[in-house]
């Protein structure tokens, strides 16, 4: 029996799982040797996509290369700015009860300049250097980039200027109870090309996966079906033909009119790429755009992802896992379902409103592939140990 509290907890997304999150698995044992329980984005991720594989295909495949607990982040969270992406992350890790240390890596391989950065959230100056900047209409992260360099060091704004530092700064934000180890990032810069020996980032080989090339050099296994995002197009531009401006508003990360810009695109917009080129400015990224069309699709509302995570859904598990899994039972805080049927009744009203999402999610998931998955495997999946 391991001491409570000795285990280690990653927030990820797995899209697809290569040798760059292997690498980080073995580096982070390789720290303390606890066991470690994976908080994965299930069926749609924080690019505001459809995942490259189903979640139970890429839990398995984490637990088969050294995760020993895989844990769904619910859509609402998973859907969310970095900011919403980590509290829901973090609120998981923390309602666990029994994990020590949150474990990321990042560009920075250091952890106090990240602090340093995550500090200066709370300091006036910055904030409101941040909201001139926004004012000016700078989109959220080259404005938090502006402001660091303005009130901070140049260190700092380049810190924040890459993706996974600024994961890592919301991590630290959003931490309450949790002590952090953090890892060099290895190999190609996210969504780069090309990289370090056999690593390559997730977004290239989603691109090789997507043109029928194998990732096998780069991966410790791949998928056998694969999604393609362009399939849900017609389902996303019909969700939005339905929705009023007022409907749109409540989405999250829409602000300032821009549900109004929606509703005119909508119009005329005869395929997501056309609505996205209609309504993109300056001030919105692409992938928060993309982000709110998937949850106006899911019917997830800003309120949604303001609230805290209200259970654990373990999607794999090995051997180490179901001592993870005895603990939480024991001394978590939040309840920990096993199985969606039995699990899902004991729920309150409010939790059971998350979980009917990532439901949802699932089953559109399953629309986005070539030949159509089947519904409800979210009640079908049978969880049973991996041995590895």
């Amino acid at each position: 029996m391991y001491k409570k509290s000795h285990f280690n907890a990653i927030i990820c997304e797995y899209n697809p799982f290569h040798n760059g999150h292997k690498y980080h698995l073995q580096a982070v044992k390789a720290q303390n040797n606890h066991p470690t329980a994976v908080i994965m984005s299930g069926s749609f991720t924080q690019r505001g996509e459809a995942a490259i594989a189903d979640k139970f295909t890429r839990a398995r495949l984490a637990v088969e290369n050294g995760a020993d607990l895989v844990i769904e982040l619910p859509a609402v969270y998973a859907l969310g700015s970095a900011q919403t992406f980590a509290r829901g992350g973090v609120g998981i890790a923390e309602g666990m009860g029994c994990v020590e240390y949150l474990c990321f890596s990042a560009e920075c391989g250091e952890l106090e300049p990240l602090k340093k950065a995550a500090l200066a959230f709370e300091d006036e100056g910055f904030n409101n250097s941040l909201k001139e900047y926004m004012d000016k209409g700078s989109s959220y992260p080259l404005a938090v980039e502006s402001a660091m360099r303005e009130t901070v060091s140049d260190e700092a704004a380049r810190i924040v200027s890459e993706p996974n530092n600024t994961l890592a700064v919301e991590y630290i934000r959003a931490a309450q109870s949790l002590d952090f180890i953090v890892t060099k990032r290895k190999g190609a810069r996210h969504d780069g090309v090309g990289g370090v020996e056999n690593i390559r980032s997730a977004s290239e080989l989603r691109g090789l996966l997507r043109e029928g090339k194998g990732i096998s050099a780069f991966s410790p296994a791949e998928p056998d079906e694969i999604t393609d995002e362009k399939l849900l197009g017609r389902i996303i531009l019909y969700k939005l033909r339905t929705m009023s401006a007022e409907d749109i508003k409540n989405l999250p990360d829409v602000s300032e009119g821009l549900e109004n810009r929606i509703v005119d695109a909508v119009k005329n917009a005869a395929s997501v790429e056309e609505l996205l080129e209609k309504v993109k400015t300056k001030r919105y990224t692409m992938a928060r755009l993309r982000r709110i069309l998937c949850c106006a699709l899911l019917g997830i509302t800003r309120e949604m992802g303001k609230t805290p995570p209200p259970y654990i859904r373990a999607l794999a598990f090995n051997e180490k896992g179901t001592e993870i899994m005895r603990e939480i039972k024991e001394c978590g805080r939040l309840p920990l379902i096993t199985n969606v049927a039995d699990g899902y009744k004991n729920l309150s009203d409010s939790a059971k409103r998350i979980f009917d999402i990532d439901i949802l999610a699932t089953d559109i998931h399953a629309l986005a592939y070539k030949k159509i998955k089947p519904c409800a495997e979210d009640f079908k999946y049978q969880l049973k140990i991996i041995e590895n």
